[in-house]
Protein backbone atom coordinates (compact mmCIF):
# COMPACT_ATOMS: atom_id res chain seq x y z
CA UNK A 1 0.00 0.00 0.00
CA UNK A 2 1.06 3.23 -0.86
CA UNK A 3 2.17 5.47 2.38
CA UNK A 4 3.71 8.63 0.30
CA UNK A 5 2.23 11.37 1.94
CA UNK A 6 0.14 14.07 -0.24
CA UNK A 7 0.49 17.34 -0.96
CA UNK A 8 -1.45 18.52 1.40
CA UNK A 9 0.07 16.05 4.52
CA UNK A 10 3.36 17.08 3.67
CA UNK A 11 2.74 20.96 3.75
CA UNK A 12 0.79 20.51 7.14
CA UNK A 13 3.46 18.63 8.38
CA UNK A 14 5.82 20.78 7.21
CA UNK A 15 3.96 23.36 9.30
CA UNK A 16 3.47 21.44 12.76
CA UNK A 17 -0.46 21.12 11.82
CA UNK A 18 0.23 17.24 10.85
CA UNK A 19 -2.11 16.45 13.88
CA UNK A 20 -6.14 17.29 13.78
CA UNK A 21 -5.90 19.19 16.99
CA UNK A 22 -3.20 21.56 16.17
CA UNK A 23 -4.56 21.83 12.27
CA UNK A 24 -8.44 22.59 13.78
CA UNK A 25 -6.85 25.12 16.08
CA UNK A 26 -4.69 26.93 12.69
CA UNK A 27 -8.15 26.88 10.49
CA UNK A 28 -10.21 28.08 13.21
CA UNK A 29 -7.95 31.03 14.03
CA UNK A 30 -7.30 32.26 10.38
CA UNK A 31 -11.03 31.49 9.42
CA UNK A 32 -11.72 34.41 11.93
CA UNK A 33 -8.96 36.25 10.58
CA UNK A 34 -9.93 36.41 7.10
CA UNK A 35 -13.93 36.85 8.51
CA UNK A 36 -15.26 33.27 6.81
CA UNK A 37 -17.90 31.29 9.20
CA UNK A 38 -16.96 27.88 8.62
CA UNK A 39 -15.21 25.25 10.78
CA UNK A 40 -14.01 21.58 9.64
CA UNK A 41 -14.04 18.31 11.90
CA UNK A 42 -11.51 15.83 12.53
CA UNK A 43 -13.19 13.61 10.00
CA UNK A 44 -12.65 16.07 7.29
CA UNK A 45 -9.35 16.56 7.85
CA UNK A 46 -8.49 13.37 8.09
CA UNK A 47 -10.36 12.84 4.58
CA UNK A 48 -8.44 15.68 2.98
CA UNK A 49 -5.09 14.21 4.33
CA UNK A 50 -5.93 10.86 2.50
CA UNK A 51 -5.14 10.53 -1.73
CA UNK A 52 -7.98 11.46 -3.86
CA UNK A 53 -9.50 14.21 -1.31
CA UNK A 54 -13.26 15.99 -1.32
CA UNK A 55 -13.69 19.36 -3.02
CA UNK A 56 -13.54 21.80 0.08
CA UNK A 57 -16.44 24.32 -0.01
CA UNK A 58 -15.96 27.76 -0.98
CA UNK A 59 -15.49 29.15 2.55
CA UNK A 60 -13.55 26.69 3.33
CA UNK A 61 -11.30 26.71 0.37
CA UNK A 62 -10.92 30.60 1.14
CA UNK A 63 -9.20 29.71 4.89
CA UNK A 64 -7.26 27.03 3.00
CA UNK A 65 -5.23 29.64 0.86
CA UNK A 66 -5.08 31.70 3.41
CA UNK A 67 -3.52 29.70 5.69
CA UNK A 68 -1.04 27.95 2.82
CA UNK A 69 -0.71 30.95 0.90
CA UNK A 70 -1.22 28.98 -2.48
CA UNK A 71 -4.16 27.85 -4.20
CA UNK A 72 -5.91 24.78 -2.50
CA UNK A 73 -5.19 23.13 -6.06
CA UNK A 74 -1.52 23.09 -5.23
CA UNK A 75 -2.01 20.53 -2.44
CA UNK A 76 -4.04 18.25 -3.96
CA UNK A 77 -7.37 19.25 -4.26
CA UNK A 78 -9.90 18.89 -7.21
CA UNK A 79 -10.80 22.02 -9.01
CA UNK A 80 -12.41 24.54 -10.20
CA UNK A 81 -11.23 27.48 -7.79
CA UNK A 82 -14.70 28.44 -6.29
CA UNK A 83 -14.03 32.21 -7.96
CA UNK A 84 -13.35 30.30 -11.91
CA UNK A 85 -15.87 30.81 -14.78
CA UNK A 86 -17.57 27.44 -14.62
CA UNK A 87 -19.67 26.38 -17.73
CA UNK A 88 -21.38 23.84 -17.31
CA UNK A 89 -25.00 21.54 -18.49
CA UNK A 90 -27.18 18.90 -17.40
CA UNK A 91 -25.24 16.45 -19.08
CA UNK A 92 -22.11 17.45 -17.43
CA UNK A 93 -23.36 17.90 -13.59
CA UNK A 94 -22.39 14.99 -12.70
CA UNK A 95 -18.70 15.53 -13.68
CA UNK A 96 -17.74 18.56 -12.83
CA UNK A 97 -18.00 19.28 -8.30
CA UNK A 98 -19.73 23.47 -9.14
CA UNK A 99 -19.72 26.00 -6.63
CA UNK A 100 -23.63 26.70 -6.75
CA UNK A 101 -23.54 30.09 -6.31
CA UNK A 102 -20.75 30.79 -8.71
CA UNK A 103 -22.44 28.59 -11.52
CA UNK A 104 -26.01 30.33 -10.83
CA UNK A 105 -24.13 33.75 -11.25
CA UNK A 106 -23.41 32.66 -14.78
CA UNK A 107 -26.39 31.06 -15.20
CA UNK A 108 -28.94 33.95 -14.17
CA UNK A 109 -26.32 36.55 -15.57
CA UNK A 110 -28.12 37.50 -19.04
CA UNK A 111 -31.40 37.56 -17.17
CA UNK A 112 -29.94 39.32 -14.24
CA UNK A 113 -28.73 42.34 -15.88
CA UNK A 114 -32.12 43.25 -17.51
CA UNK A 115 -32.91 46.66 -16.52
CA UNK A 116 -35.96 47.47 -18.16
CA UNK A 117 -37.64 50.73 -17.53
CA UNK A 118 -40.91 52.51 -18.70
CA UNK A 119 -39.54 53.62 -22.12
CA UNK A 120 -37.68 50.19 -22.44
CA UNK A 121 -39.67 47.49 -24.81
CA UNK A 122 -39.48 44.35 -23.65
CA UNK A 123 -39.35 41.52 -26.68
CA UNK A 124 -38.60 37.85 -26.87
CA UNK A 125 -35.25 38.22 -26.38
CA UNK A 126 -35.90 39.46 -22.71
CA UNK A 127 -38.24 36.27 -22.53
CA UNK A 128 -35.35 33.90 -23.38
CA UNK A 129 -32.94 35.22 -21.57
CA UNK A 130 -35.65 34.99 -18.75
CA UNK A 131 -36.73 31.70 -19.24
CA UNK A 132 -32.89 30.60 -19.59
CA UNK A 133 -32.78 31.43 -16.03
CA UNK A 134 -35.44 29.79 -15.26
CA UNK A 135 -33.90 26.56 -16.51
CA UNK A 136 -30.86 27.03 -15.02
CA UNK A 137 -32.77 26.92 -11.86
CA UNK A 138 -34.29 24.01 -12.78
CA UNK A 139 -30.50 22.29 -12.92
CA UNK A 140 -29.26 23.86 -9.90
CA UNK A 141 -32.04 22.55 -7.73
CA UNK A 142 -31.58 19.03 -9.52
CA UNK A 143 -28.50 18.84 -8.60
CA UNK A 144 -27.75 20.43 -4.93
CA UNK A 145 -31.35 21.17 -3.52
CA UNK A 146 -33.94 23.97 -2.56
CA UNK A 147 -31.37 25.00 0.21
CA UNK A 148 -29.42 27.11 -1.03
CA UNK A 149 -30.99 27.79 -4.49
CA UNK A 150 -34.55 29.40 -3.17
CA UNK A 151 -33.11 32.75 -2.35
CA UNK A 152 -31.86 32.94 -6.22
CA UNK A 153 -35.58 31.70 -7.05
CA UNK A 154 -36.89 34.84 -5.58
CA UNK A 155 -34.70 37.25 -6.76
CA UNK A 156 -35.51 36.24 -10.57
CA UNK A 157 -39.33 35.91 -9.62
CA UNK A 158 -38.71 39.80 -8.40
CA UNK A 159 -36.73 40.55 -11.78
CA UNK A 160 -39.82 39.09 -13.66
CA UNK A 161 -42.54 41.01 -11.76
CA UNK A 162 -40.25 44.18 -12.43
CA UNK A 163 -39.95 43.45 -15.94
CA UNK A 164 -44.13 43.60 -16.05
CA UNK A 165 -44.38 46.09 -14.13
CA UNK A 166 -41.83 48.69 -15.44
CA UNK A 167 -41.67 47.18 -18.99
CA UNK A 168 -43.87 47.70 -22.33
CA UNK A 169 -45.14 45.24 -24.25
CA UNK A 170 -47.64 44.15 -26.32
CA UNK A 171 -49.90 41.80 -25.29
CA UNK A 172 -48.94 38.17 -26.76
CA UNK A 173 -45.82 39.36 -24.52
CA UNK A 174 -47.71 40.37 -21.63
CA UNK A 175 -49.02 37.05 -21.57
CA UNK A 176 -45.68 35.50 -21.71
CA UNK A 177 -44.32 37.66 -18.76
CA UNK A 178 -47.48 36.66 -16.53
CA UNK A 179 -47.11 32.75 -17.35
CA UNK A 180 -43.29 32.96 -16.59
CA UNK A 181 -43.95 34.73 -13.17
CA UNK A 182 -46.23 31.96 -12.62
CA UNK A 183 -43.74 29.16 -13.33
CA UNK A 184 -40.97 31.08 -11.26
CA UNK A 185 -43.34 31.44 -8.60
CA UNK A 186 -43.92 27.63 -8.44
CA UNK A 187 -40.20 26.64 -8.31
CA UNK A 188 -40.33 29.30 -5.47
CA UNK A 189 -42.28 26.84 -3.95
CA UNK A 190 -40.50 23.48 -4.89
CA UNK A 191 -37.71 24.87 -3.37
CA UNK A 192 -39.23 26.20 -0.11
CA UNK A 193 -40.86 22.53 -0.20
CA UNK A 194 -37.61 20.74 -0.51
CA UNK A 195 -35.80 23.15 2.04
CA UNK A 196 -38.59 22.09 4.66
CA UNK A 197 -40.18 25.45 5.04
CA UNK A 198 -43.79 24.41 4.27
CA UNK A 199 -45.72 27.63 4.92
CA UNK A 200 -43.14 29.59 2.17
CA UNK A 201 -44.07 26.86 -0.12
CA UNK A 202 -48.00 27.03 0.10
CA UNK A 203 -47.80 30.61 -0.14
CA UNK A 204 -45.97 30.40 -3.68
CA UNK A 205 -47.70 28.11 -4.60
CA UNK A 206 -51.13 29.62 -3.77
CA UNK A 207 -49.38 32.43 -6.17
CA UNK A 208 -48.81 30.33 -8.81
CA UNK A 209 -52.38 28.79 -8.70
CA UNK A 210 -53.64 31.93 -9.19
CA UNK A 211 -51.78 32.88 -12.34
CA UNK A 212 -52.26 29.90 -13.78
CA UNK A 213 -56.23 30.63 -13.05
CA UNK A 214 -55.87 34.08 -14.12
CA UNK A 215 -54.40 32.84 -17.33
CA UNK A 216 -56.48 29.72 -17.65
CA UNK A 217 -53.46 28.05 -18.32
CA UNK A 218 -53.76 23.97 -17.92
CA UNK A 219 -50.25 23.27 -17.96
CA UNK A 220 -49.38 25.63 -14.99
CA UNK A 221 -52.72 24.68 -13.16
CA UNK A 222 -51.69 20.95 -13.48
CA UNK A 223 -48.00 21.53 -11.81
CA UNK A 224 -49.21 23.50 -9.00
CA UNK A 225 -52.27 20.60 -8.25
CA UNK A 226 -49.63 18.28 -8.72
CA UNK A 227 -47.20 19.92 -6.64
CA UNK A 228 -49.94 20.74 -3.65
CA UNK A 229 -50.83 17.01 -3.87
CA UNK A 230 -47.06 15.76 -3.03
CA UNK A 231 -46.72 18.40 -0.01
CA UNK A 232 -49.87 17.38 1.59
CA UNK A 233 -48.99 13.82 1.61
CA UNK A 234 -45.25 14.69 2.94
CA UNK A 235 -47.26 16.99 5.85
CA UNK A 236 -49.20 13.83 6.44
CA UNK A 237 -53.02 14.91 5.10
CA UNK A 238 -53.20 12.14 2.28
CA UNK A 239 -56.81 12.14 1.42
CA UNK A 240 -56.08 16.22 0.73
CA UNK A 241 -53.01 14.53 -1.36
CA UNK A 242 -55.26 12.45 -2.99
CA UNK A 243 -57.93 14.45 -4.11
CA UNK A 244 -55.59 17.40 -5.21
CA UNK A 245 -54.08 14.39 -7.06
CA UNK A 246 -57.53 13.87 -8.94
CA UNK A 247 -57.96 17.50 -9.76
CA UNK A 248 -54.35 17.43 -11.60
CA UNK A 249 -55.49 14.13 -13.37
CA UNK A 250 -58.36 15.49 -14.75
CA UNK A 251 -57.08 18.26 -16.17
CA UNK A 252 -54.35 16.27 -17.59
CA UNK A 253 -56.69 13.80 -19.37
CA UNK A 254 -56.92 15.94 -22.34
CA UNK A 255 -52.80 16.87 -22.92
CA UNK A 256 -52.36 12.81 -23.96
CA UNK A 257 -48.88 12.77 -22.09
CA UNK A 258 -48.78 9.47 -20.89
CA UNK A 259 -45.62 10.31 -18.92
CA UNK A 260 -47.33 13.51 -16.99
CA UNK A 261 -50.18 11.10 -16.35
CA UNK A 262 -48.18 8.09 -15.19
CA UNK A 263 -46.34 10.65 -12.61
CA UNK A 264 -49.85 11.97 -11.34
CA UNK A 265 -50.79 8.63 -10.85
CA UNK A 266 -48.15 8.36 -8.77
CA UNK A 267 -49.06 11.25 -6.54
CA UNK A 268 -51.99 9.64 -6.08
CA UNK A 269 -50.87 6.27 -5.04
CA UNK A 270 -48.52 7.95 -2.75
CA UNK A 271 -51.55 9.01 -0.83
CA UNK A 272 -53.55 6.16 -1.22
CA UNK A 273 -50.40 4.33 0.58
CA UNK A 274 -50.82 6.85 3.32
CA UNK A 275 -54.25 6.27 3.65
CA UNK A 276 -53.74 2.42 4.69
CA UNK A 277 -55.49 1.73 1.45
CA UNK A 278 -52.81 -0.66 -0.10
CA UNK A 279 -55.09 -2.32 -2.66
CA UNK A 280 -56.07 0.53 -4.33
CA UNK A 281 -52.25 1.75 -4.06
CA UNK A 282 -50.58 -1.31 -5.62
CA UNK A 283 -53.36 -0.98 -8.21
CA UNK A 284 -52.67 2.90 -9.13
CA UNK A 285 -49.00 2.30 -8.69
CA UNK A 286 -49.41 -0.56 -11.59
CA UNK A 287 -51.30 2.32 -13.71
CA UNK A 288 -48.21 4.80 -13.46
CA UNK A 289 -45.63 2.23 -14.60
CA UNK A 290 -47.62 0.92 -17.70
CA UNK A 291 -48.31 4.61 -18.89
CA UNK A 292 -44.57 5.76 -18.16
CA UNK A 293 -43.50 2.60 -20.86
CA UNK A 294 -45.92 4.54 -23.45
CA UNK A 295 -44.04 7.55 -22.97
CA UNK A 296 -42.88 7.32 -26.78
CA UNK A 297 -46.60 6.92 -27.89
CA UNK A 298 -48.45 10.16 -26.92
CA UNK A 299 -47.46 14.33 -26.53
CA UNK A 300 -44.05 14.48 -24.58
CA UNK A 301 -44.26 15.50 -21.02
CA UNK A 302 -43.42 19.07 -20.02
CA UNK A 303 -40.10 19.93 -19.39
CA UNK A 304 -40.70 19.92 -15.41
CA UNK A 305 -41.59 16.54 -15.46
CA UNK A 306 -38.27 15.03 -17.08
CA UNK A 307 -37.46 13.61 -13.54
CA UNK A 308 -40.59 11.21 -13.71
CA UNK A 309 -39.16 7.35 -14.74
CA UNK A 310 -38.42 4.34 -13.33
CA UNK A 311 -36.14 5.10 -10.64
CA UNK A 312 -39.13 7.56 -9.28
CA UNK A 313 -41.20 4.64 -9.52
CA UNK A 314 -39.31 1.54 -7.77
CA UNK A 315 -38.86 4.75 -4.76
CA UNK A 316 -42.66 4.89 -4.67
CA UNK A 317 -43.30 1.41 -4.84
CA UNK A 318 -40.01 0.82 -2.25
CA UNK A 319 -41.97 3.68 -0.29
CA UNK A 320 -45.30 1.56 -0.50
CA UNK A 321 -44.03 -1.43 1.30
CA UNK A 322 -42.53 0.86 4.05
CA UNK A 323 -45.56 1.89 4.47
CA UNK A 324 -47.07 -1.38 4.75
CA UNK A 325 -44.47 -2.46 7.43
CA UNK A 326 -42.94 -5.09 4.59
CA UNK A 327 -39.18 -3.82 5.10
CA UNK A 328 -37.58 -6.60 3.15
CA UNK A 329 -39.27 -6.60 0.77
CA UNK A 330 -39.26 -2.41 -0.09
CA UNK A 331 -35.36 -3.19 -0.29
CA UNK A 332 -34.77 -4.28 -3.92
CA UNK A 333 -37.05 -1.39 -5.13
CA UNK A 334 -35.29 1.26 -2.77
CA UNK A 335 -31.67 -0.31 -4.32
CA UNK A 336 -32.92 -0.22 -8.19
CA UNK A 337 -34.34 3.42 -7.65
CA UNK A 338 -30.50 4.35 -6.18
CA UNK A 339 -28.70 2.10 -9.10
CA UNK A 340 -31.42 4.10 -11.95
CA UNK A 341 -30.75 7.79 -10.60
CA UNK A 342 -29.23 9.81 -13.09
CA UNK A 343 -26.20 11.25 -11.72
CA UNK A 344 -27.59 14.69 -12.85
CA UNK A 345 -30.23 14.96 -9.96
CA UNK A 346 -27.44 14.72 -6.87
CA UNK A 347 -30.11 15.67 -4.35
CA UNK A 348 -32.51 12.47 -5.11
CA UNK A 349 -29.41 10.43 -4.81
CA UNK A 350 -28.73 11.75 -1.69
CA UNK A 351 -32.13 10.83 -0.67
CA UNK A 352 -32.58 7.92 -2.20
CA UNK A 353 -29.00 6.20 -0.89
CA UNK A 354 -30.26 7.40 3.18
CA UNK A 355 -34.00 6.16 2.04
CA UNK A 356 -32.15 2.82 1.50
CA UNK A 357 -30.67 2.71 4.58
CA UNK A 358 -33.25 3.05 6.33
CA UNK A 359 -34.96 0.69 4.89
CA UNK A 360 -32.00 -1.93 5.56
CA UNK A 361 -31.92 -0.95 9.01
CA UNK A 362 -35.44 -1.82 9.08
CA UNK A 363 -34.73 -4.77 7.45
CA UNK A 364 -32.65 -6.10 10.36
CA UNK A 365 -29.27 -5.82 8.35
CA UNK A 366 -27.90 -3.25 10.39
CA UNK A 367 -24.02 -3.44 9.23
CA UNK A 368 -25.07 -3.04 5.17
CA UNK A 369 -27.53 0.02 6.77
CA UNK A 370 -24.44 1.34 8.17
CA UNK A 371 -22.20 1.28 5.45
CA UNK A 372 -25.00 2.87 3.20
CA UNK A 373 -25.93 5.98 6.14
CA UNK A 374 -21.99 6.52 6.12
CA UNK A 375 -21.45 6.38 1.95
CA UNK A 376 -24.22 8.94 1.69
CA UNK A 377 -22.12 11.57 3.56
CA UNK A 378 -20.82 11.92 0.33
CA UNK A 379 -23.49 12.89 -1.99
CA UNK A 380 -24.68 15.27 1.03
CA UNK A 381 -20.86 17.60 0.31
CA UNK A 382 -22.96 19.75 -2.25
CA UNK A 383 -26.85 19.11 -1.72
CA UNK A 384 -28.45 21.72 0.46
CA UNK A 385 -32.13 19.71 1.65
CA UNK A 386 -34.16 20.27 4.46
CA UNK A 387 -35.99 16.91 3.36
CA UNK A 388 -32.85 15.24 3.08
CA UNK A 389 -31.57 16.47 6.52
CA UNK A 390 -34.89 14.95 8.20
CA UNK A 391 -34.01 11.83 6.67
CA UNK A 392 -30.07 11.45 7.52
CA UNK A 393 -31.60 12.58 11.59
CA UNK A 394 -34.65 9.82 10.91
CA UNK A 395 -31.34 6.84 10.03
CA UNK A 396 -28.81 8.20 12.74
CA UNK A 397 -31.88 7.82 15.02
CA UNK A 398 -32.36 3.94 13.82
CA UNK A 399 -28.65 3.33 13.99
CA UNK A 400 -28.90 4.61 17.70
CA UNK A 401 -31.31 1.84 18.85
CA UNK A 402 -29.71 -0.96 16.95
CA UNK A 403 -27.38 -2.91 19.12
CA UNK A 404 -24.46 -3.30 16.85
CA UNK A 405 -20.64 -1.46 16.36
CA UNK A 406 -21.12 -0.35 12.72
CA UNK A 407 -24.66 1.46 13.69
CA UNK A 408 -22.56 3.13 16.85
CA UNK A 409 -19.65 4.10 14.12
CA UNK A 410 -21.66 5.42 11.82
CA UNK A 411 -24.43 7.24 13.97
CA UNK A 412 -21.23 9.09 15.73
CA UNK A 413 -20.06 9.95 12.23
CA UNK A 414 -23.83 10.88 11.07
CA UNK A 415 -24.13 13.31 14.31
CA UNK A 416 -20.59 14.93 13.84
CA UNK A 417 -21.67 15.42 10.10
CA UNK A 418 -24.77 17.23 10.97
CA UNK A 419 -23.08 19.24 13.75
CA UNK A 420 -20.51 20.22 11.65
CA UNK A 421 -23.38 21.31 8.66
CA UNK A 422 -25.25 23.07 10.97
CA UNK A 423 -22.08 25.01 12.03
CA UNK A 424 -21.28 25.80 8.76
Amino acid sequence: MDETPTPFARECAARGWDHPAAFLRAFESTAVLVGEEVAVTDRQFRRWRQAGPPRPRPRAWRVLHAMFGVSPLDLGFPGPEPSATVEASPSTMEEVNVDRRAFVADSLGAAASLAVGSSDAVGTAHILELSEGLRSLYTLDDAYGGGDVRSLAVRHLRRVRRVINTGSYPDTIGRQLQLLAGETAEQCAWLYYDADDQDTARRYWGEALTTATMLRDAGLEILVLASLSMQASYEGRPRDGYDLARAAHQRAVSLGSPVLLSLIASREARALTLMRDQSSARKRLADSMRMVDRGDRGRPAPEWAAFHGHAELDYAQGLLYTEAGHHTAAVPFLRAALAHQDRTYGRNRALYRLTLARGLVQAGEVDESAAEAVGSLEHLEEVESGRVTRRLAEVRDLLASADAASARQAGEELTEYAQQKGDG
